[in-house]
């Protein structure tokens, strides 16, 4: 049974931790294609104010994703946890659990938004040329969150299991789907956001169906039964985990929301200017993201099978390999900020401000992967109230107030309003150093006790 799992606790850290790390940083790779490849197509065949509504109306969406997909890292960690147990007879509750969770969440979430999409477009000051595109923007994908959410989840119980490969699978047939989508809705029948929003809903819905047809013929290392899918105490168990990285993802997203209306109060380039090197932005975060992802699994696993020594060294192999990547990554988006713009759209103006905003950013490919490696960390030992914590700390204490004070100078720059992240984010790497040798002192004692 055990040979069906990967197995973290022995073996080569850097060889395991980069061959599990690899398919998860694919797949965000694809995923990030799958968000950029929207702006990318109506940069070019639509218009400059569709450019703005798809900036705009992402950021609402991605609220909606990142939450769900924090509150799905709490399944990822307790089956993490179960395996390094070796107590995989509770793996099929959390998984019956979570289907019924996250479907009874997707409705609820989904109605919300078809209600709420004007008023939180007016919250997000979308410029008013923009305004009625980001609205129908928001709804289309809101009428399709049920396929979002079941994407983060089912791709969450695989990485639980340390199967980072089927995930890959999902989301490339999902940027395939949208890729085409786009293609012919935008470019062929000129549909503008209306096509874009329609092929991101029709491409997730088809990834997750094709993902149940090969979970299906799946030989799984434990057994699933009808009565496992309930209302179980398994939810209380991953929500306690899950829920304080949710929390902390809805304050960091607020915090780009709130960037995102502070940048369009300065007008239509700059908010499209921002839009642009946004979807940057996430292919600069991949390296950090997927890092934490994994070793949210490597450090679960470990930590349930009582080899802390081991976890921690991972961390640190994780930190050195993202900040080694990320400096490549940060001096490509400072010295060719404005061709990596240029790919997006043709407006010279949207391109110089997006450029504008890189140039402030960049620091943040090296410094946000050595913090995302303390959080994967702590999320894999379950202290994740800690990690909302210091999410919240960094995002009101710095990145928003900075972000403001930037913006409402006379002569405001996007460079300047760019910097408040890697600022924010070395903050935060203080106060998890602090936190570090803390959480070692007391494991530390814990073990000479237990001895």
């Amino acid at each position: 049974m055990r040979e069906q799992i990967n197995d973290f606790t022995t073996g080569s850290i850097p060889a395991k931790l980069a061959k599990f790390m690899i398919p998860i940083l694919c797949a965000l790779i694809l995923q990030a294609m799958y968000g950029a490849v929207d702006l990318l197509v109506v940069g070019w065949f639509g218009t400059t104010a569709g450019l703005s509504a798809v900036s705009t109306g992402s950021n609402i969406i991605n609220l909606v994703v990142f939450v769900t997909a924090g509150l799905s890292m709490g399944v990822t960690v307790l089956l993490g946890q179960y395996i390094g147990e070796q107590r995989q007879e509770r793996c099929g509750k959390v998984i019956g659990g979570a289907v019924c969770f996250f479907a009874a969440a997707s409705i609820v979430i989904g109605i919300f938004m078809l209600i709420a999409a004007r008023p939180l477009a007016v919250l997000m000051q979308a410029p008013e040329e923009a305004l009625d595109l980001t609205v129908l923007y928001v709804r289309i994908c809101g009428g399709g969150i049920l396929f979002i959410i079941a994407y983060n989840m089912i791709s969450s119980i695989f990485r639980g299991l340390g199967n980072s490969k089927l995930p890959l699978i999902f989301v490339a047939i999902a940027c395939v789907i949208n890729i085409i989508g786009d293609l012919v809705f935008v470019a062929g029948f000129h549909m503008n956001v209306a096509g874009a929003a329609l092929a991101t809903v029709l491409a997730q819905a088809v990834s997750v169906i094709l993902s149940l047809i090969i979970i299906e013929k799946q030989k799984l290392p434990f057994s699933i039964c009808k009565e496992d899918f309930c209302f179980n105490d398994e939810i209380l168990k991953f929500l306690k985990v899950g829920s304080p990285i949710a929390l902390q993802e809805i304050l960091t997203q607020f915090s780009f929301l709130a960037l995102c209306a502070f940048i369009n109060r300065l007008g239509l380039d700059a908010s499209s200017g921002y839009g642009v090197a946004s979807k940057i932005v996430t292919f600069v975060m991949l390296v950090p993201s997927s890092l934490m992802q994994s070793m949210a699994s490597f450090v679960a696993q470990n930590a349930g099978a009582g080899k802390e020594n081991r976890a921690r060294r991972s961390m640190l192999t994780g930190m050195a390999i993202g900040a080694s990547i990320g400096v490549f990554i940060m001096l490509l988006a400072w010295f060719k900020g404005d061709w990596l713009a240029g790919i997006f759209t043709n407006d010279k103006t949207v391109i110089v401000r997006a450029a504008e905003y890189l140039r402030g950013f960049c620091p943040e490919a090296i410094v946000t992967s050595v913090l995302f490696s303390f959080m994967g960390y702590y999320n894999g030992h379950s202290r994740t109230v800690f990690v909302m914590l210091q999410g919240i700390a960094q995002t009101f204490l710095v990145r928003l107030p900075m972000s403001y004070l930037m913006s409402i100078q006379p002569n405001a720059t996007l460079t300047m309003i760019g910097l408040a992240a890697p600022t924010a984010t070395c903050f935060g790497i203080i106060i998890n150093i602090v936190y570090f040798i803390y959480l070692s002192k007391k494991l530390e004692n814990r073990k000479v006790k237990g001895m």
